[in-house]
């Protein structure tokens, strides 16, 4: 073993190779045991602690290979010097050391101030100094989950407003009817009301409001299972322009009755893939909301397009328009754009978007709204389930109703549905319409 070492480092005793290797092994042997056992009993306390640790560790084992060397190799002068010379260089690698820990630690210090802050203030600001690039990264990720839960936070708070409001704005609106319903009920019982067209009336009234009464919960039952993820869907292959024409068709009695007037054009070729009950009611919420928002005499426009290689469907009216601030809250549940919550007869508990909006995002489609001319436009729009032929715009015909011969128009133009006036031509680009405020402050 002596004469292959030998062999290695040339000049250099055997022995002497053997008593430097056994030194340096067994120093380092030691030095590394402490450190390890020094690393566990300071795992809770500071990085840089830590951090000096390893560094007096690693000066410690060379000053034990360097002094055994120079022992048994060196004069006694030179080995003198040589050890200190090691030792200003392990004070230099401790000086080092140190002051890296002290930038960690500080840098660490910052990161958990921030931190706590978050509990204190609910924001969290990364700390400004340079930190290493470990902790620069748990900054950026701790920013970007502040972020998302901040968000979540957000919706939470938003729904749960809303289900506060829903509940006792839903609560009023089911107590006022009952309350109609039990006093006419109670006058007839008691037979406060004799005369026979007296009853007559409070029959129709009592049967009016019961159908008010199971069209709300209808509705409410319709948004528990949007919002609780349980609308079960039947999608086929359906074209839209047969959907927009039995939803004219149904609407339409409703229009001429308040004298608005309906009109629609469809385009041909809008093959999509939805349940078209589901749909259709989502439209017909659409359709029913800007008939009851128009006053008599305006013009309702139901269009079915395709642009953009998607399918189209728009809801015009002449409200008055809606106020700005109320434009993000169109879809909310029970919003009406009122503080009041006096029923309207003619109205529903303010459900209607929102169930509209949750059945187009169910058909993986988008709903918008936008104030446009005397009014505002509610549009839909949906994937085709296949690429559109060229489109040729024409009236949603009702069934047991006659078109003009071919019964088409032209693109872009709208025929009025069967048994409504035709509408006042458009005014020219430019103009304004002035809009009385009566028409334009409620919107559900």
């Amino acid at each position: 073993m002596s004469a292959g070492m030998t062999d290695v480092m040339p000049g250099v005793a055997g022995s002497d190779l053997a008593y430097i290797l056994e030194w340096t092994a067994g120093a380092a042997m030691l030095t590394t045991a402490i450190g390890v056992v020094g690393q566990r009993l300071l795992a809770h306390r500071s990085i840089g602690i830590q951090v000096t640790l390893t560094s007096v560790v690693t000066v410690i084992t060379a000053l034990a290979s360097v002094t055994a060397i120079s022992y048994r190799m060196l004069p006694t002068s030179d080995s003198q010097v040589m050890l200190e010379l090691m030792g200003i260089a392990g004070l230099a690698g401790l000086a080092v050391a140190l002051v890296i820990s002290r930038s960690v630690t500080r840098a660490a210090r910052q990161l958990q101030k921030a931190v706590r802050e978050v509990g204190e203030v609910g924001l969290y600001t990364p700390p400004a100094a340079t930190m290493p690039a470990e902790l620069e990264g748990l900054s950026r990720g701790m920013a970007e989950a502040h972020d998302r839960l901040g968000r979540a936070r957000a919706r939470e708070q938003a729904l749960e407003a809303s289900r506060r409001e829903l509940v006792a704005w839903v609560s009023h609106d089911l107590r006022t009817p009952l309350a109609g319903l039990r006093a006419m009920a109670e006058a007839l019982e008691d037979e406060v009301i004799v005369d026979p067209r007296e009853v007559s009336r409070y029959h129709s009234q009592i049967r009016l409001e019961t159908d008010r009464l199971a069209s709300m919960i209808d509705d409410l039952f319709q948004l528990s299972k949007i919002h609780a993820g349980a609308l079960r869907l039947s999608p086929r292959l359906v074209d839209l322009e047969d959907l927009i024409a039995e939803v004219a068709a149904s609407t339409e009695p409703v229009a001429r009755a308040k004298g608005v007037r309906l009109t629609g054009a469809a385009a041909s070729g809008m093959s999509v893939q939805i349940d078209p009950a589901e749909f259709g009611r989502a439209v017909r919420n659409l359709v029913t909301n800007a008939i009851r928002h128009t006053p008599p005499d305006g013009t309702i426009q139901l269009v079915g397009a395709i642009k953009g290689g998607l399918a189209c469907v728009s809801v015009s009216d002449e409200c008055g328009g809606i106020p700005i601030a109320d434009l993000p809250r169109v879809f909310d549940v029970a919003f009406r754009g009122e503080s009041a919550r006096t029923p309207d007869p003619s109205g529903g508990a303010g459900l209607g978007l929102s169930i509209a909006r949750g059945i187009v995002e169910a058909h993986s489609g988008e709903i918008s709204v936008r104030n446009t001319g005397p009014g505002c436009r509610f549009l839909i729009t949906l994937p085709l389930a296949r690429p559109a032929p060229s489109a040729v715009s024409r009236p949603p015909a009702v069934p047991g109703t006659r078109t003009t011969a071919p019964g088409l128009v032209a693109p872009g133009r709208h025929a009025p549905v069967p048994g409504t006036r035709a509408p006042a031509p458009e005014a020219p680009s430019g103009r304004h319409t002035s809009v009385s405020p009566k028409t334009g402050v409620n919107r559900h």
